[in-house]
């Protein structure tokens, strides 16, 4: 697990500026976004947890990895479909994961590849493979390749953080949400995940 280089820069620019994330990051001391360095386990996690609770997510994940003990495109490829169905997962997610798992061991997925490429190119390109929306997309930017200035506005977490935060609870639409991110350019990875830890201390990783 790697922390981003970034981070303590980041967090010390954020905190001069807005003094909620200044008042978390005195709170989460010690904990940073960290990065697992595998890129289809981040993805098959990414899937899993799609429209369904971190506490959800966690148990169907942990049951996977009961019934698949080593996360890799090989095994997930050649593993039976029921017994996926059996950790939790519905049939559309079996469907995406043993999708995903054929692009890599075809190598039609290439992760050396992306490293250089800029955010929204390669968004684009994951956007193409069944099952990974923009948000799953934007999940694998933030937690894999851990790019400093991904804001997913259509993440649940971070609408219901900033509006508790910044507008006494109420709805903020997505293009507020944009606007007010301008003043954590360029760390709004960061300050997402801040936005994360205010609702649930427990870090999410991927």
């Amino acid at each position: 697990m790697t922390v981003p280089a970034y981070w303590k820069q980041a967090t010390r620019e954020l905190s001069k500026r807005d003094r909620v994330i200044r008042k978390l990051v005195a709170k989460s001391k010690g904990l940073t976004l960290r990065s697992r360095g595998d890129a289809f386990h981040t993805l098959a996690r990414s899937i899993v947890g799609q429209q369904i609770s971190v506490k959800a997510a966690d148990s169907v994940w942990r049951k996977l990895c009961e019934a698949v003990p080593a996360i890799h495109p090989e095994a997930i490829h050649r593993h039976d479909h029921d017994l996926l169905r059996g950790c939790g997962l519905s049939r559309s997610k079996v469907v995406y994961l043993k999708d995903l798992a054929g692009r890599f061991v075809t190598q039609e997925l290439d992760p050396l590849r992306w490293e250089e490429m800029p955010d929204e190119e390669l968004i684009a390109e994951l956007t193409l493979v069944k099952g990974i929306g923009r948000w799953t997309a934007e999940m694998f930017l933030i937690f894999y390749l851990t790019r400093p200035d991904v804001l997913p506005v259509a993440d649940l977490g971070l609408q219901r953080a900033m509006s508790l935060h910044y507008n006494n609870g109420r709805p903020l639409s997505k293009r507020k949400l944009n606007q007010m991110s301008e003043l954590w350019k360029p760390w709004r990875s960061v300050a997402t995940w801040y936005m994360w830890r205010s609702l649930d201390p427990v870090p999410v990783e991927y």
